[in-house]
């Protein structure tokens, strides 16, 4: 109507809010307390060390807290203990790596700003009354500042939390000294009790059941080549079985979250682990030799290298999730016909990433030159195939008798004027593949999957052509998902060279592998 706007809401639902509308969740308040203790169990099952560096974090400030508790202690120590166990608190990590990182950062912060804090209360009390209070709110503001600027460096990024420190351990120096008699030896003994806090937390981090962060960096990349292998063979097996009798709803395909594919999941939390292995190689620089890593110098960062170029391959396996997912599909009839090609290259490019991630995992450098052929022969079948039987993609012919007929026509080469001399035997070979599908594709009589979608009895005469033409696009999607595939395998070589690079930097035993 003119004159009134009309209010217009759009819901959209997210498998949460859809959940809890359906009556199916309940809010965390009203959670009963055995579901919560469950979950509670449940998350530290699953990774032990969360309860191991809750207890260690526990009992490193029971320990400084003790020179509190006992009388002893307390007659010498002071109430200025409190800082020992502030500084255990922030400074304690989960892993030894980054406790050793902090650590570092907080005893320089510590130490810069103890000796800002004496230099800038002597300047002031040799100024007289009058001009100390503004000095030293004077070297507040400059200290804020250009802490504050500098932990903006691009360079000095890594040590933002030690410029932290030294504004937070400035302030309170300076500001509570300023009316204590001897603000100098307030300023060391701060110091002294900062230094007691974290000998705690690197001694208990460190002796008391470590976690280490390259041992986690180890084990994250492992884990990372096993889920893009999973992911791999769980999209091809998915696409060579949907027939098209089931369509995921298109909320659910927004959504990103195909609870029957969780393979799915792994591989993308595989794109989002760029930051988890450089923070764990951060750390890892700072650990002392331990374990099956004892050597000095060990070559952390080409585990990042390696992760980098897993996560490359890791996007053409989205990519291939994407053509499964895609509105536009190619006939399932027409899948079949290079389902054998489709699913030897997929077996062996999952063989070859497994093999790889095993060897990181036993560190050993195994010879991957039969696998890698075995892939490479796979992918050029393939490759054949496509090349011998382009015309089932492009023809509007054959495809308009493949829209009739539900059936992909017969590959008689002698007959066919695009098959170039090809030998007839593959007629024959491919065959028995077309026949095995006629069973499912009787499920698209009513409904062929074209693009857009039509009803075979709504076919108009006038429709043939229009329909050629779009069953040609649907049919290109296969070379689409296909080309993929091939796209991924040769990434694995970039990704082959960057493991073998790793190996002998990192000390891998050789050890010959087929």
């Amino acid at each position: 109507m003119i004159g009134k706007k009309a209010n217009v809401r759009i819901d959209i639902r997210t498998p949460e809010t859809a959940k809890m509308s359906d009556g199916g969740g309940s809010s965390s308040g009203s959670m009963p307390p055995s579901k919560w203790i469950w979950d509670v169990w449940e998350f530290a099952k699953e990774d032990t060390d969360r309860v191991t560096s809750s207890l260690k974090v526990g009992l490193a400030c029971l320990l400084v807290s003790l020179l509190i508790l006992i009388r002893a202690p307390y007659q010498v120590f002071g109430t200025n203990t409190i800082w020992a166990i502030m500084t255990v608190a922030i400074m304690f990590e989960y892993t030894v790596g980054a406790t050793f990182n902090r650590g570092f950062n907080r005893a320089l912060g510590s130490l810069l700003a103890g000796i800002f804090a004496v230099v800038f209360m002597q300047i002031a009390m040799s100024s007289g009354h009058i001009a100390e209070p503004y000095i030293i709110g004077l070297s507040i503001f400059l200290v804020g500042a250009i802490t504050s600027f500098m932990k903006l460096w691009p360079s000095l990024v890594p040590y933002e939390y030690g410029f932290r420190v030294i504004l937070l351990t400035y302030c309170l120096i300076i500001a509570s000294g300023y009316r204590v008699g001897d603000p100098v030896k307030t300023a060391v003994d701060r110091l002294y009790y900062i230094a007691i806090g974290g000998l705690v937390a690197v001694l208990v981090n460190l002796l008391v059941f470590p976690i280490w962060a390259g041992e986690q960096l180890h084990k994250e990349l492992v884990s990372h080549f096993d889920s893009v292998a999973d992911s791999l063979e769980e999209c091809v097996k998915k696409y060579l079985s949907d027939d098209g009798s089931e369509q995921p709803e298109f909320s659910k395909i927004v959504m990103d979250d195909f609870q029957d594919e969780p393979a799915y999941r792994k591989c993308r939390a595989t794109l989002s682990s760029s930051a988890k292995l450089d923070s764990l190689a951060n750390s890892a620089r700072w650990e002392p030799p331990h374990g099956r890593f004892r050597h000095f110098f060990y070559p952390w960062a080409e585990y990042v290298n390696v992760g980098a170029v897993l996560r490359h391959c890791a996007y053409e396996v989205m990519a291939l999730h994407g053509c499964l997912h895609s509105e536009i599909q190619a006939p399932f009839n027409l899948r079949c016909a290079f389902q054998s090609e489709i699913l030897d290259a997929t077996t062996q490019a999952a063989e070859l990433l497994r093999s790889m991630g095993k060897d990181i995992s036993n560190m050993k450098n195994g010879l991957r030159t039969s696998l890698l052929k075995r892939v490479h022969s796979s992918t050029e079948r393939l490759q054949r195939s496509v090349d011998l039987h382009s015309y089932l993609l492009t023809s509007s012919h054959h495809l308009s008798t493949a829209l009739s007929s539900n059936l992909i026509p017969s590959r008689d080469h002698s007959t066919d004027p695009d098959s170039n001399g090809v030998e007839p035997n593959a007629a024959a070979t491919a065959a028995p593949r077309v026949d095995s599908c006629h069973d499912t594709t009787k499920k698209q009589q009513r409904r062929m999957r074209s693009w857009p979608s039509i009803e075979v009895t709504d076919l108009q005469e006038d429709d043939i052509p229009r329909m050629s033409t779009l069953e040609s696009t649907t049919a290109l999607s296969l070379v689409t998902f296909t080309s993929l595939l091939i796209e991924f395998v040769a990434r694995l070589d970039h990704l082959v060279d960057a493991v073998d690079k790793l190996a002998p930097l990192a000390g891998f035993n050789k050890e010959i592998t087929s």
